[in-house]
């Protein structure tokens, strides 16, 4: 049964990155196009005049932690699943090498890292009900595992860290929580690992922005975390459903207590210590 559910991965994954997913964001960018949208108009610019107040965050790395969520291949790498409807925006953001650039400047600062990952199980595939991302993401075999304490096959599978964050994520310092199965934090123990560390600001970044990275923000804020989200270290996919990024971004823009892009959030930490 194991071996010919590797089979069915291999296959749904293969064939997803042949064509299916590239058909639709093909069809994305062919719809674009028919309605005028085009690069120069920027639909994720600042508004030239915000009617919100601006954002008077101070940032105090005796009580910050760097977060990302999801730094997996499946999302960033082209060899991930998801690369045909989330690679343009990955690569307009510069994504992969800004979370980079933050994992670089925590650990430079001492600040608590910790990392809230995806994974799917076996028994996740018994699910009775499931949302529409929920259904693509176990139809195309995204972040499988064989199971909890099973990482046969995990080293540069999909699941796995993307390759240049393990020097990062695999120190022995930085926190990496129990999985989240759905978008946010309220099904691990980011918020318990946090609390224990004294930690009540958040740097937040990581993947995707309309998804895990956008409920991780709202469960944080709930829980009464004063959260930075970073915008271009996080990306998201643009189906004909809606551009993902852009809905994150805006209710980035009315929840979080900052939005930052990356070298605002570097020179901050920077400053900071």
């Amino acid at each position: 049964m194991c071996e010919n559910h590797d089979d069915k991965s291999i296959n749904r994954r293969q064939a997803l990155k042949g064509g299916a997913i590239a058909a639709t964001a093909a069809a994305v960018a062919t719809g674009m196009a028919a309605t005028g949208v085009s690069a120069a108009d920027n639909p994720y610019a600042d508004p030239a005049n915000p009617a919100l107040p601006p954002s008077d965050m101070t940032l105090d790395l005796r009580r910050a932690a760097l977060v990302v969520t999801d730094p997996q291949v499946d999302f960033l790498s082209p060899d991930g699943v998801t690369w045909g409807v989330v690679g343009q925006s990955v690569t307009e953001h510069n994504t992969v090498a800004n979370i980079e650039a933050l994992f670089t400047a925590a650990k430079a600062a001492e600040i608590t890292v910790a990392v809230s990952p995806h994974y799917y199980y076996p028994t996740d595939h018994g699910w009775k009900f499931e949302g529409a991302l929920e259904k693509l993401m176990h139809m195309i075999g995204m972040f499988d595992r064989p199971g909890a304490l099973n990482l046969e096959g995990f080293e540069n599978s999909g699941a796995d860290w993307m390759p240049q964050y393990k020097q990062y994520i695999n120190d022995g310092k930085t926190i990496v929580t129990s999985p989240h199965k759905m978008y946010g934090n309220e099904t691990n123990d980011l918020t318990l690992q946090l609390r224990k560390r004294g930690v009540d600001q958040v740097i937040l970044s990581g993947m995707s922005a309309n998804l895990c990275t956008e409920s991780h923000m709202r469960e944080l804020l709930e829980q009464g975390f004063e959260v930075a989200v970073v915008k271009d270290a996080t990306a998201a996919a643009v189906l004909p459903e809606g551009d993902g990024y852009l809905a994150a971004l805006t209710n980035f823009r009315y929840m979080a207590n900052a939005v930052w892009t990356t070298d605002e959030a570097v020179q901050k930490i920077s400053e900071a210590s």
